[in-house]
């Protein structure tokens, strides 16, 4: 496993080692595999929304939106809350970006 010691970060050399390529034999850029990844962790079978999402969005906002499901119990529907949080942090980016163009 290689990590960074400073900033904790993993490389994407782990994922790459985890293929397997009888089962994963379209995936071929660590994106994909990572927005498989998400669907099967949040039950959802639209895998290419999660792969799209892996490839536009920012990581940080996928992660605190993944471990904000991951926290929460008792939910209905794990890929809607997701998806409902992720809009969120989306939306308060540009709340802030918004703001520091005004102070300027």
């Amino acid at each position: 496993m290689i990590s960074n010691r400073k900033t904790g970060l993993v490389g994407i050399s782990n994922d790459l080692l985890r293929l397997d390529f009888d089962k994963d034999k379209y995936v071929s850029r660590e994106f994909q595999k990572y927005g498989y990844d998400l669907a099967q962790e949040l039950g959802d079978k639209n895998v290419s929304l999660y792969i799209k999402l892996a490839k536009d969005t920012p990581r940080e906002h996928i992660e605190a939106a993944r471990n904000f499901v991951k926290d929460a119990n008792n939910v209905r529907s794990k890929p809607a809350l997701f998806l409902w949080k992720l809009k969120a942090l989306k939306r308060l980016k540009v709340d802030k970006d918004k703001e520091k163009e005004k102070t300027k």
